[in-house]
């Protein structure tokens, strides 16, 4: 008996270490969980607390690894210039390529054939720039030439600072070049604009901030996204002007690769933003009111929010970001000229 005791005993270790060894084979095989952190411009808080809940759940079912995801926004150059001083990014969703190019230029972050590894230029959302008023139009803002009119105040961020002050300016800039008549009546035009600026919050949220809750100026220069944003928040407090020029604002994602390879996270960050041209990542964009760049389903689906209105290209008017930037908003471009004038 005691033989036998002993024997079954054994046996019963023996399967119960087995077991235990394929349950600890079990727990190693599950992936680690990982943290992204997404270093986007102001406007975007919104859209990605939307679509990372979405893609949070997507990559669970697809690998089974946990994934956090934190967001940092702020204006858009200073954002860029955060990851340039080493904030951790592994992706960076900036307003403008301009800023992204900035991450291959300062430190090498990203390589420079960035915009060739994602559909549609890296940028699977589009906007544009519109203008917001307070209800019922009192100063009568029917398009940009009354924004320089005496006794209109205009709110619009610092382009030094932020993607979407930038495309304002420019937006402004090529209408009055257009109606007027070369860049010199140009930029006398935005120079008048300018001087009817009281203040320059750093981004495109702070200048929401200033205009919808702190109640200053006439008229918000805006994201078209921030600006419906906006409407839906407070309702009939406000109108929304849409102009009879404005410019194709592109804002573009990118993987940090520096920042990626070190961490181990290049599977997951690149996945985060591929996902954004899938048929739910086109989703969340319609409906946090960016235009969504690739999914036919989405344009047709939030195609009544959206105002049609005329539209240029950066390239088209510009040359593209790095002229651009280098004539309008580099030291001594034609912003500080007309800034320091003041």
């Amino acid at each position: 008996m005691n033989s036998r005791r002993h024997f079954i005993n054994v046996s019963t270790l023996t399967a119960l270490a087995v077991a235990l060894a394929g349950l600890a084979g079990l727990v190693q095989a599950q992936p680690a969980p990982v943290t992204l952190l997404n270093v986007s411009y102001d406007p975007t808080r919104e859209l990605y607390v939307d679509y990372n809940a979405a893609f949070i759940k997507y990559w669970k079912a697809k690998t089974g690894q946990d994934v956090s995801i934190k967001q940092s926004h702020g204006g858009s150059g200073k954002q860029a210039r955060s990851i340039i001083d080493g904030l951790d990014a592994d992706v960076a969703t900036l307003a403008l390529a301009g800023d992204t190019d900035a991450l291959v230029k300062n430190g090498a972050w990203l390589s420079p054939d960035w915009q060739k590894k994602l559909p549609h230029n890296a940028s699977p959302y589009t906007s544009t720039i519109v203008l917001v008023v307070r209800q019922g139009n009192p100063k009568g803002i029917k398009d940009w030439d009354d924004l320089v009119k005496t006794g209109v105040s205009v709110i619009t961020p610092n382009p030094k600072t932020s993607g979407g002050a930038r495309w304002n300016y420019l937006a402004a800039w090529e209408f009055a070049k257009r109606k007027y008549g070369g860049d010199a009546k140009a930029k006398d035009f935005v120079a008048k604009l300018y001087g009817n600026v009281p203040v320059l919050d750093t981004g495109a949220r702070g200048s929401t901030i200033t205009f919808a809750q702190r109640a200053q100026g006439d008229v918000l220069i805006a994201w078209e996204n921030e600006a419906y944003l906006l409407e839906k928040e407070f309702g009939a407090k406000f109108d929304v002007i849409v102009p009879s020029l404005s410019i194709l604002a592109e804002p573009a994602v990118a993987v940090v690769d520096k920042n990626v390879d070190r961490k181990g996270t290049r599977a997951v960050a690149e996945e985060y933003l591929k996902y954004l041209y899938s048929e739910e990542g086109q989703d969340i964009a319609g409906k946090n009111f960016y235009r969504p760049a690739v999914s036919e389903k989405a344009k047709a689906k939030y195609a009544k929010q959206f105002a049609k209105l005329n539209l240029f290209t950066i390239d088209q008017a510009f040359g593209g970001w790095t002229k651009a930037d280098k004539e309008h908003f580099a030291d001594g471009g034609s912003f500080d000229q007309i800034y320091t004038k003041r």
